[in-house]
């Protein structure tokens, strides 16, 4: 093979105690990547085959898995435009009674996310995800036939069922597609489609307000437009997603075997891995496990804050309910522009903390500045503070996930640990929903001080759990005699995480 530049042998120890060579990767001047095999197969993973692979991946999955976050979002964030035109009159709620309303919804969220998850490996969550996502399209439907507190609390106890796994399930499925290097933005654009959802909603809101004189009150039309539209696209999604990569329908046969092979090379160590719970808790065992655990509880006040109260943050501009709804669309919009910048360039640098660290300062000045001006004086400014704290909380949230899935090769332990890391974000929606309290209204000056004080420790945390991974590259390529990059190891090699002498961190 003339021409092949050839990476660090990547060696591995026996049983015994003796190394022996196992797997290896070259690259040739065309930028082909060679795959050695333990076994001696040599496969060539040719880059114009498989940019043209990727491409199909992109407009064959992206834009569904997009859509369907579209509407789980909508579903999920729609009570907050409800609330700004009379649900609280119109269904005799008391003060706290919304709070509670945001509240009950988490508890399910984290209660079955483990669960659906594990079935989504198990049945594969092609099948799994459109049928979670009729099931919240159903429930939010439902709200139509709502004329109490009681019922409406009901409903949203099942929607946090029904969407508590959705997230880890589509970080999981796009990981058997994609590379870790292409990750982070194709999870961007997924991911966008929840900031667009929050722009989505305000203009759809606005338009649902004008309704006057209908047969339910005019918010129900939210979400009755909202929940149908789900279930639609429910019944599209499992049509039209295939199970994996490797068997795709809409693939030649050497596609399928490229397919298989460059995720085997760069993502998972076994692809399509039978699930095994025990192996999947083994997780948990490494401390950087607990500390990607404290960063996702720090970034999911502020995420959760966002998500639930922008409406309410931007009321406070003194603008009437229908210009509030339609105030939101521009924050919401930027924050997704925001999500797709750090991505491309985590992805292009290869870097991950820097870029969380990056979102959690965003988001960490935009509730400081909201909360230590006089907003009515400077309403500009406030506005604009409106944005910072958009611009910092999808971000973290998509690299986060692809930072630590990246270290991890083994299917199990990856989707086990974004299946409580995900949920356990989430669920500080009780905080969030708890700290903006009526009697602090319109300032909300306690919740905005704690959602900035969860910022910044993320910063902190983020910038430690990275600083320690640089330090443990250069102590292994210590003492192994040579540098050696992430990259450069076949995940294939890496199913024992750090445990394994080849391990290298991607930060």
């Amino acid at each position: 093979m003339a021409g092949m530049q050839k990476l660090p042998d990547i060696e591995a120890k026996s049983p015994s105690g003796e190394p022996h060579r196992t797997a290896s990767i070259s690259a040739d001047v065309l930028g082909n990547t060679i795959v050695t095999k333990q076994d001696g197969e040599i496969f060539i993973i040719d880059e114009k085959a498989e940019r043209a692979l990727v491409w199909k991946f992109d407009i064959r999955i992206l834009p569904l898995l997009a859509l369907m976050y579209l509407f789980n979002a909508l579903d999920k964030s729609n009570l907050g435009n409800a609330k700004t035109a009379g649900l609280e009159k119109d269904l005799g709620m008391t003060a706290d009674q919304y709070n509670i309303l945001l509240s009950i919804f988490f508890v399910p969220y984290v209660l079955t996310a483990p669960f659906l998850g594990m079935l989504g490996k198990i049945y594969g969550p092609s099948r799994v995800l459109p049928c979670m996502m009729f099931f919240f399209g159903t429930m939010t439907l439902l709200t139509v036939a709502v004329y109490n507190f009681g019922g409406l609390v009901t409903l949203r106890w099942f929607l946090g069922m029904a969407e508590s796994a959705f997230f880890p399930l589509v970080i999981y499925y796009q990981t058997q597609f994609y590379r870790r290097g292409e990750l982070a933005r194709r999870l961007a654009i997924f991911y966008a489609a929840s900031n667009i959802a929050g722009a989505f909603s305000g203009l759809l809101a606005y338009g649902v307000f004008q309704i006057q004189g209908g047969a339910i009150w005019s918010w129900k039309y939210l979400f009755v437009i909202e929940g149908s539209l789900s279930m639609a696209m429910a019944v599209i999604a499992f049509i039209f997603l295939p199970r994996s990569a490797a068997k795709a329908n809409f693939l030649t046969a050497d596609e399928k075997k490229l397919a298989y092979y460059r995720i085997q090379v760069d993502s998972s160590a076994i692809v399509e891995e039978k699930f095994q719970l025990r192996e999947a808790v083994q997780i948990m065992k490494h401390w950087t496990s607990w500390l990607i655990l404290a960063i996702e509880i720090c970034l999911g006040i502020p995420l959760q804050s966002v998500t639930l109260f922008l409406p309410q943050i931007v009321a406070r501009l003194g603008y009437s309910t229908v210009k509030t709804n339609l105030y939101t669309v521009a924050p919401n919009i930027t924050g997704a522009v925001m999500l797709l910048v750090l991505a491309f360039a985590s992805d292009y640098t290869r870097w991950r903390f820097p870029f969380i660290a990056l979102g959690f300062f965003f988001t960490f000045c935009g509730f400081i500045i909201y909360a230590s001006i006089d907003v009515q004086a400077d309403l500009q400014v406030a506005y604009f503070a409106c944005f910072m704290m958009t611009w910092g909380t999808s971000a973290p949230s998509v690299l986060l996930d692809t930072w630590y899935n990246n270290n991890i090769a083994d299917e199990n332990r990856r989707l086990f640990l974004t299946s409580i890391g995900v949920p356990i974000a989430n669920i500080m929606g009780l905080v969030s929903s708890n700290i903006f309290r009526s009697q602090d209204a319109p300032e909300y000056i306690p919740a905005l001080a704690t959602t900035a004080a969860f910022g910044g420790m993320g910063i902190v945390l983020t910038l430690l759990l990275g600083a320690y991974m640089i330090f443990d590259n250069k102590r292994r390529d210590r003492r192994q005699g040579r540098k050696v990059r992430a990259r450069d190891v076949p995940t294939e090699l890496l199913q024992d995480g750090p445990a394994s002498v080849d391990f290298r961190w991607m930060y």
